[in-house]
């Protein structure tokens, strides 16, 4: 993973020369902060639980745009909204709220003993993000980000918190190449550990399962790349082709629990493919 992560580094910093050897129209502002949108639909394969040893297909749509100098996004099943505009420098603060649901082991799970525990609820969850973002550092269209998500259950599901770090660098390669990267850990609170992870006496017995008493803490840190490749138009207007990939490592008791350690795995590893409409 190292090695990916030091390729996929060296790869972004070449992004300002080919930047200069577009062709075609006159390239467009960086500062330009009109109204755009961008959606991405395709299909993903994802763990079929937090620390299963099995994935799954799913649909995944995301979205992005900005609407009035706002810029909002999704992050899987979260929504992002940026309430602070750009300033006039090279940096930017971030801030805004977050909402989203949790659908962790909400329906049927394939591991035959970890179907057998309880079913969860849905964790409808709202918090807020904050960081900085900077631009310009290998051409003018480049962006590293430093962030800090903060997620509160409010729905009566873990009824706990997560904090959630994070490190991202995006840039296009050239007027139809797009790719990111971007680092992550999170720590969980007691309530979110002992919801998901651990099992009761009796929840155990039925399931075969030695009983577990989880703690909150570390959770997880993770990286994920991303690339979009336009098929029609450029990374300003048109049809184009995503790819995304990642790789979670659970940690602490999370990984300690009997679902992960003995029916499941601390290596989660995720990926999508499908097209991306930018208007």
């Amino acid at each position: 993973m190292i090695i990916r992560t030091l390729t996929a580094v060296a790869a972004l910093c070449v992004a300002s020369p080919l930047l200069a050897q577009a062709t075609g129209s006159e390239l467009p502002d960086p500062n330009d902060r009109s109204n755009t949108f961008t959606i991405a639909a395709g299909v993903a394969s994802v763990p079929d639980y937090e620390g299963a040893d099995e994935n799954r297909l799913t649909p995944a749509v995301a979205i992005r745009g900005r609407v009035a100098g706002m810029d909002f996004w999704s992050n899987a099943t979260w929504l992002y909204l940026d309430l602070i505009g750009p300033s006039d420098g090279g940096m930017d603060f971030d801030f805004g709220p977050i909402i989203g649901a949790r659908l962790n082991r909400t329906g049927d799970v394939k591991d035959a003993a970890v179907d057998k525990l309880p079913e969860l609820d849905t964790a409808i969850e709202i918090g807020a993000f904050g960081g900085l973002s900077w631009h310009g550092l290998t051409n003018p269209y480049d962006t590293l980000s430093v962030r800090v998500d903060i997620l509160k259950d409010v729905g009566g599901a873990h009824e706990s918190t997560l904090i959630t770090p994070s490190v991202s660098f995006s840039t296009p390669l050239s007027r139809s190449t797009y790719v990111s990267a971007a680092l992550s850990a999170e720590w969980a609170g007691g309530g979110y550990a002992d919801y998901y992870y651990s099992i009761t006496p009796l929840e155990g017995a039925i399931a075969g399962l030695p009983a577990f008493d989880a703690d909150g803490g570390f959770k997880h840190w993770g990286l994920n790349l991303t690339g979009v490749q336009m098929v029609t138009g450029d990374l300003a207007g048109g049809l184009g082709v995503f790819a995304t990939g990642g790789y979670k490592h659970v940690a602490g008791d999370f990984k300690d629990s009997p679902i992960v350690d003995i029916r499941g795995r601390a290596s989660q590893w995720m990926g999508a493919l499908g097209l991306t409409y930018t208007f």
